[in-house]
């Protein structure tokens, strides 16, 4: 499967600790190149059709805010740590709500004609290890219907229905 074709129980993501803090990792498939991949994740406009408002300096070191309206809802500050096109991008975030830090980083990698992505999150409590898997793999799905040219499935359903696996991924990270 590529892109959004899923079943509602395909758990793309993994769960884990690390210092004390979650960590979670999903990764898909995508039916496009690793150039196009690379545009649809860090130019501000391609990035507003699947997950939302981006706007500063995307190049390294550039400070940006974002609003993810699409996704989640989550608003606040950015920095980029890493970008090394169009293989990886590492930005370290600082949310709105509880100023707490947490970096993405995003790893492309070519494969034929396809392109193989990760998003790893990291510096989240452990607590809510599930709520972001799931909410991570909403957002990586998005991705890949925006990439197919198709709509991106309602969030919050697509979360509700994710969340239970995590919970269960969760259970198991000490």
């Amino acid at each position: 499967m590529t892109g959004t074709e899923h079943a509602d129980n395909r758990i793309l993501g993994r769960l884990r600790s690390a210092g004390g803090q979650g960590v979670v990792t999903v990764q898909e498939r995508f039916d496009t190149d690793v150039d196009d991949l690379w545009s649809a994740i860090t130019d501000p406009a391609r990035i507003a059709r699947w997950l939302g408002e981006v706007e500063g300096d995307l190049r390294l070191g550039g400070e940006f805010r974002a609003h993810f309206s699409l996704a989640s809802g989550w608003e606040g500050t950015g920095r980029v740590e890493a970008c090394e096109p169009p293989r990886r991008l590492l930005v370290r975030t600082v949310d709105n709500v509880n100023s707490g830090e947490q970096f993405i980083e995003a790893t492309l990698t070519a494969d034929g004609d396809q392109t193989i992505f990760v998003w790893e999150e990291r510096g989240m409590p452990v607590s809510l290890l599930a709520a972001y898997g799931a909410g991570i793999q909403a957002q990586v799905e998005d991705l890949g219907a925006y990439i197919a040219g198709r709509e991106s499935t309602d969030f919050g359903t697509r979360w509700s229905e994710l969340h239970p696996p995590y919970e269960e991924l969760a259970a198991d990270v000490g």
